[in-house]
């Protein structure tokens, strides 16, 4: 009676052991589906969400850095036609998009949200090499401008009146904000008019239908290339994503500096104050020459600098500007060979972007970009006579970075990553503990069955 007793025990043990077991293994998918319903709600751009208040103002701290290019031999330059020598002096450090969206509206007809987003920078002098006032010798703005613009007597003759040469002196101040230029008569800088405007409007998906479509933009000002593939728009602004990331797919999205769309594809996954990121970085082929990728043929709008539409590594957003990444990496060699003093490297000067992959959020990001402008020889205009090819000249190049802080972590880890954890833990726990009941009850019942016999 004893051993019978036992034995319906143990069978008992061994049926709870498989039932908890089974509870833990049912646990995975519903805890799976707990986990994407909660992340899902919370991504959906709209008031009393998580993304909602990552959304209307930037979370973290975002700043733009400036390196700017000193010409050490502009006389030689003109006077011998010698290549531009260059030193880089940085970084100047500006604090930017502190702003909070402004005229946010929603159109709940085809769930988009439209806002406008104000331009501001403060100086931040601990996080810079000097002060907005130092000094450097760059192309001169009006003249490398005027040169494509002007007849070129007309540039000639502005030249001599105003007494000014191909390069200039001018302030970091000068020549990222604005200066009054002699020739135009009027402001000149490389990102004037900035404080006080607004970027927009924009129209993004707000996700409340198809949580895919989360943060991508539908619309943006108007066309700017003049060409339908050029023009399109895909993806979002790259401060998030859609939710639960596939690493083996390219992230799209569309930045304003260069008024067209790029991808990312994913490198390799890291650890960000102890939450796992998956790192995209853009290919080379973004900038290539389309010859290499056709799908950059609409943005090659001059085929005598670009020789015929060979030239890789930079972008003809407003002639004589040229966007490319710093110091021209991924660009045609001659690029670097055309100036002394460039160095690309991958570590230093690519663009990439670490996103947290179940909720899509990029927690910290490096977008970088390099503002070059051209000029070439001239017959009439005399401080171009000595010039013996078309040269895009760097001017500036900048890093817009931002990172996730301690404390924004430890919340984003206690309130997600935390929640994660426990479900496994009492997942593998239940499958565990099952397991192990099943096994030691399954021998105890073998021994004790065997005990009877005697």
């Amino acid at each position: 009676m004893g051993c019978c007793n036992k034995l319906c025990g143990l069978k008992a043990g061994i049926g709870a052991g498989i039932a908890v077991a089974v509870l833990g293994i049912i646990l995975i998918p519903v805890g799976n589906n707990i986990i994407r319903e909660t992340v899902t709600k919370e991504s959906v751009i709209e008031p009393g969400t998580t993304a909602w208040d990552n959304w209307v103002s930037a979370d973290a701290p975002v700043y733009r850095q400036f390196w700017l290019f000193d010409v050490q031999n502009p006389q030689d330059v003109v006077e011998n036609g010698s290549k531009p020598k260059l030193v880089e002096k940085g970084p100047y450090t500006y604090k930017t998009r502190y702003l909070p969206k402004e005229n946010i509206t929603a159109n709940p007809e085809d769930y988009t949200i439209s806002f406008l987003l104000p331009a501001g920078a403060i100086f931040e002098p601990s996080m810079s090499v000097g002060s907005e006032e130092d000094s450097v010798t760059s192309l001169n703005l009006a003249v490398a401008g005027g040169y494509k613009l002007f007849p070129p007597w007309v540039l000639e003759a502005a030249i001599k009146l105003n007494n000014v040469s191909l390069f200039q002196r001018r302030t970091v101040r000068e020549i990222l904000w604005g200066y009054k230029d002699p020739i135009l008569k009027g402001t000149l800088g490389l990102f004037f008019p900035y404080n006080g405007t607004y970027d927009g409007p924009y129209s993004v998906f707000t996700g409340k239908d198809d949580i895919s479509k989360v943060s991508i933009i539908d619309s943006w000002k108007v066309s700017f290339w003049n060409n339908t593939y050029c023009d399109m728009i895909n993806g979002t602004d790259g401060s998030s994503f859609s939710p639960f990331l596939d690493k083996k797919k390219p992230l799209y999205f569309f930045s304003p500096d260069i008024s067209r769309s790029v991808s990312a594809e994913y490198e390799r996954s890291l650890d960000l104050k102890g939450i796992e990121v998956y790192r995209f970085k853009l290919p080379p082929l973004t900038l290539a020459s389309p010859a290499v990728n056709p799908d950059n043929h609409c943005f090659c709008t001059d085929y005598v600098v670009t020789k015929n539409c060979t030239l890789a590594g930079v972008l003809d957003i407003r002639q004589p500007v040229y966007i490319s990444l710093p110091h021209f990496l991924h660009g045609s060699p001659y690029l670097v060979e055309d100036v002394e003093g460039l160095g690309p490297s991958e570590e230093h000067h690519a663009t990439f972007l670490d996103v947290e992959p179940t909720t899509g959020f990029s927690l910290r990001f490096a977008k970088r970009l390099q503002v070059n402008m051209m000029y070439g020889p001239s017959k009439i205009i005399t401080v171009l006579k000595k010039v013996k090819d078309y040269t895009i000249l760097p001017i500036v190049w900048l890093n817009e970075t931002a990172s996730l802080d301690d404390e924004t972590a430890d919340r984003f880890k206690k309130e997600l990553l935390s929640r994660v954890d426990m479900l496994e833990t009492v997942q593998f726990t239940l499958i565990g503990l099952g397991s192990a009941a099943l096994v030691l009850c399954t021998v105890a019942h073998c021994l004790v069955r065997n005990l009877s016999y005697f």
